[in-house]
């Protein structure tokens, strides 16, 4: 062997050897300075909101420095990033818990459902649940708020007796899967609309308001429902499952930083549905950052 293919042999295996570490690093999830945490969202406006939220929170109240994280992507995203450590704060809903990320059996009563799917990421995820924030952003129906005072409508239950006369507007999704308008209708014994149109979800609003159809699948907080001056029919037999939302921190960083807890808490039961939809109105249709809405929002309450 020559003196010059010993050399380029050394020259080669430290070459690969500096890819490999460098590799290594690459994947390795990064460590948060001291004094800082990153507090992060899925990919739609609401929880674009909610990490301006609680970033004005957290760097007003405590000493700590933010990095946030917006439009990670979707739930299963998020959720392992908060397990990995990538985050150590993002807001999540107790139905999307209890039954996408935990594929636990589906319950109604929010208590129960919080209770459940905080206990169980407490213990086998070494992640806390805090105080809910007040809003509750689950499947609705909806109709023009108008049309609801004509025939008197509040509830679903008050709606089934005028279904039969009604066009319902609804994703194809709803319309078909078990736990959609099938199971609805045993729920609600009459809701048996005259029409059902399966529509693209980003009609559906726009159908309601010109009168297209009467009656939409909705989602509570979305904020073309006050941008069109719908109500939402309030699901009296509590069919469909809660979706409340709460902020998630990771117990470890809990432990560093214990005054997150009360800052964070200070949102507790200060957002409704209506305020929610308000603040995603003004990003969506008024084309406000969602930075100024966050802290608008927060100098004024």
């Amino acid at each position: 062997m020559t003196k010059t293919t010993t050399n380029l042999r050394k020259f080669f295996a430290c070459t690969l050897l500096g890819v490999f570490a460098l590799a290594l690093w690459g994947a390795a999830p990064a460590l948060a300075a001291p004094g800082q945490v990153t507090i992060g969202g899925k990919e739609f406006t609401e929880q674009v909101l909610m990490v301006e939220l609680m970033r004005a929170l957290v760097e007003d109240k405590t000493d700590l420095k933010v990095v946030s994280k917006p439009h990670l992507g979707g739930t299963q995203i998020v959720d392992q990033a908060l397990q990995r450590g990538d985050l150590d704060i993002y807001v999540e809903y107790t139905g999307t818990a209890l039954l996408s990320i935990l594929k636990e059996p589906t319950m109604n009563d929010p208590k129960a459902v919080y209770d459940k799917v905080a206990k169980i990421y407490r213990e086998k995820r070494k992640i806390a649940w805090l105080d809910p924030l007040g809003f509750n952003n689950t499947y609705a129906l909806a109709m023009r708020a108008d049309h609801a005072k004509e025939l008197g409508i509040k509830t679903i239950s008050d709606l089934a007796k005028h279904a039969p006369k009604l066009v319902l507007g609804a994703t194809q999704e709803f319309l078909e899967r078990p736990d959609g308008y099938r199971e609805l209708r045993k729920a609600y014994m009459g809701l048996d609309f005259k029409e059902r149109r399966g529509m693209d979800p980003g009609l559906t609003y726009l159908a309601c308001q010109s009168g297209k159809v009467d009656v939409i699948t909705a989602f509570a907080t979305d904020g073309r429902i006050v941008a069109f001056n719908l109500l939402v029919i309030e699901d009296d037999k509590r069919f469909f499952p809660p979706y409340d939302a709460a902020p998630l921190v990771r117990m470890d960083t809990l432990e560093k930083h214990p005054e997150l807890k009360a800052a964070l808490n200070t949102l507790a039961g200060k957002i409704d549905d209506k305020t929610m939809s308000k603040l995603n109105a003004q990003v969506d249709l008024d084309k406000k950052k969602a930075e100024d809405v966050a802290r608008n929002w927060l100098m004024e309450n």
